[in-house]
């Protein structure tokens, strides 16, 4: 519970309509210019999380100004009257504070005003004190907490606005609800344009601020330096209304991520990171606060890198549709076929029968066998034969360049998962490059192939995890995918304990088994019943072994949930 009603009144001048009364004999505000200073943010990023939206005003008006001698005040509930106030706020280019109800404000407001040594506040809306002669609160008239800044009341009205400020304010489209702070973050300081609802009041205010005529103005403002290398990033929540305006009145761009709170999931802002190098990044909401890693997620935001698709964050927002395959021979899968160009084209040819089943984006997709389960032990006794990256890189880079996404698909035989995957580093950390295990073909230490089917104890799929997130954070890399082939609950016993605390991967579960479509469907579900949460899920598709292969209809319509990967062996 905030602390209330500690009123401001000293020498307000209670502005009715669209009046004012004259200025304390002896003081002429043109004479002595209203102070503003703008600080920058002393860290490259800032966090302003407050829940509560006057304590949020009030750390802006903190995060972006040293001094305010005019402060722009309007009431929580208000939202014609914010909106009106935000509009005032960045004419003026002074903070905007909430919390007030017209006989007294908010405990942080007062702080503020005193830190700032506002001078003139302007109360926007049923933020302006009661007219003269109105019965008042005995909190409000016995509080021996007050201020000495004048107060200039002003109704929630365009004209009335204006008037006050001596300028002209454009008119602007209506505000529907929800797109306040995308209009705030809109506001030009130099082409200053009201702001009101959809469905606001109206006419009637309008009518009165018209027979008003306004005997008093703010002091003339001394303009402060515009934090042009600042840039505020905000989920546009209402709550950070007020914030987002003291942000454009300060000079700072603001930025509406579209309702994330992770940086790499906004392509807009990670364009705007890339081309503007802004030196200071303040995120506004309450929902940052909640956002582990956000720093190293605005960093590799800023690289500006983008997933085939958009953004770095792989899902939502994307469905993969692959070729699966080794590049040598079309003997395990379509992928090799034909050559890569050919490949790429017939990639591209699987998918576009998806674009309009699903109201996402359709992917392109390579999965390469980079390692080979063999029938023989090989040289190093793993019963694996492993690609060369040099073989490999031609396909990986050429896919990429096409803006397909790639996966590297291991079968180690008697060896680990996490051994084999630093053979391929160097393509890893390609931006668009993923991983995927093959419990299948992970054998035992006196195991081969094709006598029984393999498995991974959850231990080493976690080894995995640690060792893929770590590299794709240290190289400032886009959400990599790590995707676990099983088409049998033991083929990774202890799957509840996958560690899916690592938000640099996206981790998916893709039943690859083959046959009849009811028993397909069978081991769908029972993987998802013993699967934890947070898992994506891939499908896949065999010409040959299913029966019968679904089409790109039937596959949305049957498998269900719906799949973020579907793969054609």
């Amino acid at each position: 519970m905030r602390a209330r009603a500690l009123p401001i009144a000293l020498t307000a001048a209670l502005f009715t309509g669209a009046c004012t009364s004259s200025p304390d004999e002896g003081s002429d505000p043109e004479e002595q210019a209203a102070q503003v200073a703008t600080a920058a943010p002393g860290e490259r990023l800032t966090l302003v999380a407050d829940e509560d939206p006057v304590a949020m005003a009030a750390s802006a008006s903190r995060t972006f100004f040293d001094e305010a001698g005019v402060v722009v005040l309007v009431a929580e509930d208000d939202r014609e009257g914010t909106l009106l106030g935000a509009s005032a706020a960045v004419a003026l280019g002074v903070p905007l504070l909430v919390g007030a109800d017209g006989s007294g404000v908010d405990q942080p407001v007062l702080a503020e005003l005193e830190r700032l040594g506002t001078t003139t506040v302007l109360a926007v809306g049923d933020a302006a004190p009661a007219p003269a002669g109105a019965s008042s609160s005995s909190a409000a008239s016995s509080s021996p907490a007050e201020t000495d800044a004048e107060v200039i009341g002003v109704p929630a009205d365009p004209a009335a606005v204006a008037a006050v400020l001596d300028q002209e304010l454009a008119e602007a489209d209506p505000v529907a609800e929800g797109g306040e702070v995308a209009a705030v973050a809109a506001l030009d300081p130099a082409e200053p344009a009201a702001l009101r609802p959809e469905s606001g009041r109206g006419g009637a205010a309008e009518e009165s601020s018209s027979e008003a005529d306004a005997e008093g103005s703010l002091p003339e403002i001394e303009a402060a330096e515009p934090l042009e290398g600042t840039l505020v990033m905000t989920t546009g929540t209402p709550d950070a209304l007020a914030a987002a305006a003291t942000a454009r009145a300060a000079g700072a761009r603001v930025l509406v991520t579209g309702g994330t709170t992770d940086p790499r999931a906004s392509e807009e802002l990670i364009s705007t990171l890339a081309e503007d190098d802004a030196e200071h990044v303040v995120a506004l909401g309450a929902g940052f606060g909640a956002e582990e890693g956000l720093d190293w997620k605005l960093a590799t935001a800023a690289t500006g890198t983008q997933l085939p698709g958009g953004g770095q964050v792989l899902f939502p927002g994307r469905m993969m549709v692959a070729l699966y395959g080794h590049p040598e021979t079309g003997a395990l899968g379509v992928l090799g076929e034909q050559p890569v160009e050919a490949a790429i084209q017939r990639a591209r040819e699987h998918a576009a029968p998806y674009e309009p089943l699903v109201d996402t984006t359709v992917v392109p997709t390579f999965e390469i066998i980079a390692t080979v389960a063999s029938a023989s032990a090989g040289p190093d006794g793993n019963y694996s034969a492993e690609g060369e990256v040099e073989m490999l890189r031609p396909w990986v880079e050429a896919a990429g360049e096409a803006g397909l996404y790639v996966i590297l698909d291991l079968q180690p035989g008697r060896t680990d998962f996490v051994t084999q995957a630093e053979l391929y580093r160097p393509l890893l950390e390609l931006p668009y490059v993923g991983l995927a295990l093959d419990p299948e073909w992970r054998l035992g230490p006196n195991e081969v192939h094709l006598v029984q089917i393999g498995s991974v104890d959850i231990e080493e799929v976690n080894r995995v995890v640690t060792w893929l997130a770590d590299l794709t954070r240290e190289n400032e890399l886009p959400q990599k995918l790590l995707v676990l082939h099983q088409f049998r609950v033991d083929m990774i016993p202890g799957l509840e304990r996958l560690d899916t605390s690592r938000d640099e991967l996206a981790i998916m579960v893709h039943a690859d088994g083959q046959g009849g479509q009811g028993a397909k469907q069978a081991t769908w579900q029972v993987l998802h019943r013993n699967a934890p949460e947070g898992l994506f899920w891939g499908w896949k598709n065999f010409y040959d072994e299913d029966i019968p292969m679904l089409t790109p209809a039937q596959t949305i319509e049957q498998v269900d949930p719906l799949p973020e990967l579907v793969t054609y062996q």
